[in-house]
């Protein structure tokens, strides 16, 4: 919950970083609130205000929720690129490869935090190419992120010339992106392979079934302990045993859950364990 009104101690930057925990769990330091300005200048722009206050005084007032929506979708960290850490993505690929050589089912794999859409759509251009020179059938692959604006992006697949060209090879542009006045469009045969689906890590139930690979990077950075093993416990649900997890670079499973463990096979991901849901405390006995 956040205050109905903000005090002197408060102010109108905790009562927006209130709801911005509220809402997905993520956490604005104390030296970090300069963000926050940074960040909702486009909504004062658009509602007419010149200050904070002004904007937290109508968040109080809306009936709607769509003011607290503007706020959210605008303080998530949304950076995002093409093959954002192309040797990781790599390892997916790899990774799915001897998962479909143990056993005889498409594998399924989840982007949880999956921002506008690139990493997926990276992952469904390599297994696309995956599948025009051995055959192997392309992963089920789930997107999510918390922020329906982020999402709605994401399912449109069109990128700014500076998006496009952040990480994409030209020769996968030219091949899925088809050019739309100054923006880029990802073909619809490419977006097709992609389920998006809005998720909130910190707040919703786990989606059905069990994934040979969720990638969850740069999430726990912003959240708490609490929050961090709520989500980990959430994530062991679903990976199968001997499946992995990829977080962010300056991202640990150490220390934060029993779940998972360093993996032998893929320096930097993390391999879920063979331990059951009621070893693990995740469900009742």
């Amino acid at each position: 919950m956040i205050n109905r009104q903000p005090t002197a101690q408060t102010g109108a930057m905790a009562v927006v970083a209130s709801l911005l925990e509220a809402r997905t769990g993520q956490q604005i330091a104390a030296n970090r609130t300069w963000r926050i300005e940074t960040a909702l200048k486009p909504v004062l722009r658009v509602r007419g205000h010149d200050c904070l206050d002004q904007l937290v005084a109508e968040l109080f007032d809306d009936q709607t929720g769509v003011i607290a929506d503007q706020i959210v979708d605008a303080l998530l960290n949304q950076e995002s690129s093409f093959f954002r850490d192309s040797g990781v993505l790599d390892m997916v690929v790899t990774a799915i490869d001897q998962r479909q050589q143990e056993c005889d089912r498409r594998p399924r794999i989840w982007s949880a935090a999956c921002s506008t859409g690139q990493e997926p759509l990276s992952l469904a251009m390599l297994f696309a190419d995956r599948f025009e020179t051995t055959g192997k059938v392309e992963p089920e692959i789930l997107a999510t992120d918390v922020s329906d604006a982020a999402i709605t992006r994401a399912r449109a697949a069109r990128y700014s010339q500076f998006e496009i060209q952040r990480g994409l090879p030209v020769r996968q542009m030219i091949k899925w992106f088809e050019a739309s006045g100054s923006d880029w469009i990802a073909q619809s045969s490419l977006v097709r392979k992609i389920n998006f689906r809005r998720h909130n890590l910190v707040g919703d139930p786990a989606p059905v079934g069990y994934f040979d690979i969720v990638l969850c990077r740069n999430v726990m950075l912003y959240l708490s302990p609490v929050l961090r093993k709520r989500v980990f416990d959430l994530l062991a649900q679903v990976v199968r045993p001997g499946g992995l997890l990829v977080l962010g670079a300056g991202e640990t499973v150490i220390g934060q859950t029993e779940a998972f463990s360093p993996s032998p096979r893929f320096r930097g991901l993390y391999e879920r364990g063979a331990q059951s849901m009621h070893e693990l405390g995740l469900v009742a006995a």
